[in-house]
């Protein structure tokens, strides 16, 4: 039986490398899995990549875009065993809702990578979605420079100091966003720099 899963983390957990060593170990089987990402993230050159190095080509969504739909039409052309979300955190709550159709009505598992929480510690929208919506909810840990567990991020500026306002949505990797445990996020947030 299908299910909705989220793996969700900070920043820097590995969960695009997780999510490609599970479209990995379905194509090694014979199996064909649908690998989606966010539009807006162009970094990789609209791929999935991970930090140590491997990637994949992926599909691409926005606001707009009919997930359900996509997959139900690539489903009727050749069977999918598998589908894959990174970014998860920038799909709209609909789509998370098409995506359990997907799930409850194709029988194909969706596994969905994303984020949390932004910069301030909200939750993303498609995150909130996920976390409501998932049959398995699944947290994938990093660690804060003190060693605890990371839950948090924080954004930093072109100076090295914590912002703590602007949009939600500001793509970047290490040079912009530091995972933390909530105590240093609390801190960093408070004093407007990293505190160690």
């Amino acid at each position: 039986m299908a299910k909705l899963y989220f793996y969700y983390s900070t920043m820097n957990a590995g969960k695009s490398t997780a999510l490609l060593q599970a479209s990995y170990n379905y194509g090694e089987r014979g199996m064909r899995s649908l690998v989606y990402t966010a539009k807006l993230d162009d970094r990789a050159g609209g791929k999935v990549a991970s930090r140590i190095g491997i990637e994949s080509e992926a599909r691409h969504f926005d606001a707009g875009s009919d997930l359900y739909g996509d997959v139900a039409a690539e489903h009727a052309r050749a069977p999918v065993a598998c589908v894959l979300v990174d970014e998860s955190q920038f799909l709209t709550p609909a789509q998370v809702r098409e995506l359990s159709r997907v799930v409850d009505e194709l029988n194909v598992p969706v596994l969905c990578y994303g984020l949390r929480t932004d910069f301030r510690g909200a939750l993303f929208p498609g995150s909130a979605q996920l976390l409501a919506w998932a049959d398995n909810l699944v947290e994938l840990k990093t660690i804060c420079h003190c060693g605890r567990k990371a839950t948090m991020v924080v954004r930093v500026g072109a100076d090295g100091q914590v912002e703590r306002e602007g949009a939600q949505v500001e793509i970047g990797g290490n040079e912009r966003y530091i995972s933390l445990c909530r105590r240093h996020f609390v801190r960093a947030v408070r004093d407007g720099r990293l505190d160690n």
